[in-house]
């Protein structure tokens, strides 16, 4: 598929912030899967480019002048198809690392006993799936009911949330059977559901010796394939956040996210 994708994120702030940087991960890698043609990322001011621990393409930029909005506008356009392993390259991060479990992801003693019959006992991909799908299922998808800093033991406990808390849970459990996970983020392209738009799933080691990810959506129980575009992968939201930062002053915060993604001839 062709899709132009366009992000736009708006802060509005009651009073004026003093001092604020921002850390973007806005930029989709050239990867399995999928094939950037253009992109370009739009920020108040000039942003510093890098690549962090993961590989990520990372921006950041320092406002040292008061201000009470903020806009961050990416856009551009990517070809995607049918994809679900990924080859780390030589020097990426171990997958030993990402057994580690992080405040976002603890699974508590509950959670993993209600899941025990279905927690994989070998990384394979029919595995997985199978403990997907019965995150799924419990699990309701529901807006609005947790936020970015809902940890996967509290979404478990309500029995609610949305594909973040979704992929904490999943990484939750596959990290304490001993497989390696890890969160990313993304965009999901589906016509009759825009507010799907922003989305994170997982990917799983699946051949620790060679480096070799499958990439599952927990939010759909399935592979991950030509409707996914993505964006970073981290430990768990905080490392691969499109979007965050901290600021000095403001007061309170409004914050308006837009993402449009249009399939091209």
């Amino acid at each position: 598929m062709h899709l132009k994708i366009r992000h736009r994120t708006e802060y509005r702030y009651e009073a004026p912030v003093r001092y604020s940087i921002q850390e973007l991960r806005l930029t989709p890698p050239t990867v399995a899967g999928q094939q950037v043609d253009k992109w370009k990322i739009s920020t108040p001011i000039k942003a510093s480019n890098s690549i962090d621990t993961f590989g990520n393409a990372c921006s950041v930029f320092v406002q040292e002048s008061p201000y009470t909005s903020m806009m961050i506008e990416a856009e551009g356009e990517v070809h995607t198809q049918d994809a679900f392993e990924f080859i780390d390259e030589a020097k990426a991060v171990s997958p030993y690392y990402l057994l580690q479990q992080t405040n976002l992801t603890e699974p508590t003693d509950e959670m993993l006993d209600y899941f025990s019959y279905g927690i994989p006992k070998k990384n394979s991909v029919d595995q997985v799936l199978k403990l997907a799908e019965a995150v799924q299922g419990l699990i309701v998808y529901s807006p609005g009911q947790t936020n970015f800093a809902t940890t996967a033991a509290q979404s478990f406990a309500m029995k609610s949330g949305v594909c973040q808390d979704h992929a904490h849970i999943m990484l939750a459990l596959c990290r304490a059977s001993g497989v390696p996970a890890r969160y990313v983020s993304g965009y999901f392209f589906a016509e009759e559901s825009p507010n799907l738009a922003s989305h994170a799933w997982i990917d799983f080691c699946s051949d620790i010796d060679k480096g070799i990810w499958t990439g599952v959506d927990i939010t759909h129980a399935c592979l991950v394939d030509s409707r996914h575009i993505r964006l970073a992968i981290g430990r768990d939201y905080y490392s691969a956040a499109p979007v965050k930062g901290v600021r000095s002053g403001g007061g309170g915060e409004e914050l308006s996210a837009n993402i449009s993604i249009q399939q091209l001839p």
